[in-house]
């Protein structure tokens, strides 16, 4: 099973510890693209600050994360599922899963990024400000820069199983699965039963439950179907969507 999940936009610090080793992270295959987003933006940030700012879509609030940028080949790194926070991770709580839900979520957690492309939660990383929706002057859009690349690697990552897509719109741009590897993916919606309505704090805190469920169960579904059987055995209220391998998951109140 791989399980597909945007990053935050909130990140943790990076702390003191040793400097990004470039070579170390997971899917060495998106090493090239990688390269030439950390150059540019590392670039960018250290020359123009208010020019940084426009292009990343930054407030003035967050104009000390320029200079993170700026500092990124020599800040400290952490494993990404300590640099990501949020909603999302905070209802996943990698932190305080048992050593086999923890081992499970190494190999099957992917978290997509602007900047990285895609690292597993042990991967380290500096703590970064760099979102898939950003356009680069040399490179241009971050989702189409990382198509090519993703299309050659996430085919064999994603193996013979199930993958679990709870991707927000733009990282999910980054990379559709196609052929066999789509008929096995399913995506989740989650929706306040009563009204049958999206609400999207809940939408994130529900999936980073759904995450935690199925790490925590040690159950490895092969194909949508037999996700909702597991789901359901957990639970979850899941109807299916109206499109092949979508899920609804009902929820009855908002929190």
């Amino acid at each position: 099973m791989l399980v597909l999940l945007p990053p935050s936009e909130g990140k943790a610090a990076s702390g003191g510890g040793a400097p990004l080793k470039p070579e170390s992270l997971s899917l060495p295959g998106l090493a090239e693209a990688r390269a030439a987003v950390l150059d540019e933006l590392v670039e960018l940030c250290a020359a123009d600050e208010e020019k940084a700012r426009e292009v990343l879509g930054l407030s003035e609030g967050l104009r000390g994360e320029v200079a993170k940028n700026a500092g990124l080949r020599t800040a400290g790194a952490r494993p990404a599922g300590e640099i990501y926070t949020g909603v999302l991770y905070d209802a996943l709580g990698l932190a305080t899963l048992d050593a086999a839900a923890r081992k499970q979520a190494r190999a099957s957690l992917l978290v997509f990024s602007g900047l990285w492309g895609a690292v597993r939660v042990d991967d380290r990383i500096p703590s970064y400000r760099c979102s898939m929706g950003v356009k680069l002057p040399g490179l241009g859009a971050l989702g189409a820069h990382w198509r090519g690349p993703m299309a050659e690697v996430l085919p064999e990552a994603a193996g013979e199983g199930l993958v679990l897509d709870l991707r927000s719109s733009a990282y999910a741009a980054a990379w559709r699965p196609k052929g066999a590897v789509a008929q096995r993916t399913a995506t989740v919606r989650v929706l306040h039963a009563p009204t049958r309505k999206v609400v999207s704090h809940f939408n994130k805190a529900t999936k980073g439950r759904i995450v935690r469920s199925l790490l925590e169960s040690g159950a490895v579904p092969d194909s949508p179907a037999e996700l909702v059987t597991v789901l359901r055995d957990l639970g979850y209220v899941v109807e299916q969507g109206a499109k092949a391998g979508a899920l609804d998951v009902l929820v009855d109140e908002i929190h």
